[in-house]
């Protein structure tokens, strides 16, 4: 699949398109992360989505790198981003999929670890975790939630 962002607003990239005879929306929030949440709400009433029907990715440093987990609903455990999100839809019953990134090892910041790049090890292994992500995703989305839990949110040996 191949879906195209253009830009619908200065603050969100958009694109729809097709999944296994689905159709999607992926959107793109270009703002601060903290600040997510409205320009998402704004094209879910525009479009008359509701907020169960969405998918949040995201990362989670509270998982190592190359873990994956998938919850249906929750709170945003720190994440600005999903607080942002919970606070403009006045609902946290969404799906989520979590991509970990980890701890920074080192004596690093927690904002400059989260935008910093990846060490030569995470390097090796990232189009590996982007591509588990996104069969992640698309198990979501076709087939529910729960099968989406039971393929993914155990480790594998393939994690990173």
């Amino acid at each position: 699949f191949n879906i195209g962002l253009s830009d619908s607003a200065s603050d969100l990239v958009a694109g729809r398109g097709d999944i296994k005879g689905r159709a999607v929306a992926l959107l793109k929030p270009q703002g601060y992360m903290n600040r997510s949440g409205p320009p998402v709400n704004a094209f879910l009433e525009k479009f008359c989505i509701s907020y169960r029907e969405i998918l949040v990715i995201h990362d989670d440093i509270d998982l190592e790198f190359g873990r994956l987990k998938i919850k249906k609903k929750g709170g945003d455990g720190g994440h600005r981003g999903l607080r942002s999100m919970i606070d403009a839809l006045e609902a946290g019953d969404f799906a989520r999929l979590r991509m970990g990134i980890g701890r920074s090892e080192a004596d690093v910041d927690v904002v400059d670890h989260v935008l910093g790049q990846f060490d030569d090890r995470e390097g090796e292994h990232l189009t590996e975790f982007i591509d588990r992500a996104s069969k992640a995703a698309v198990t979501v989305l076709c087939d529910g939630v729960n099968t989406g839990m039971n393929r993914f949110n155990r480790k594998s040996a393939t994690q990173c």
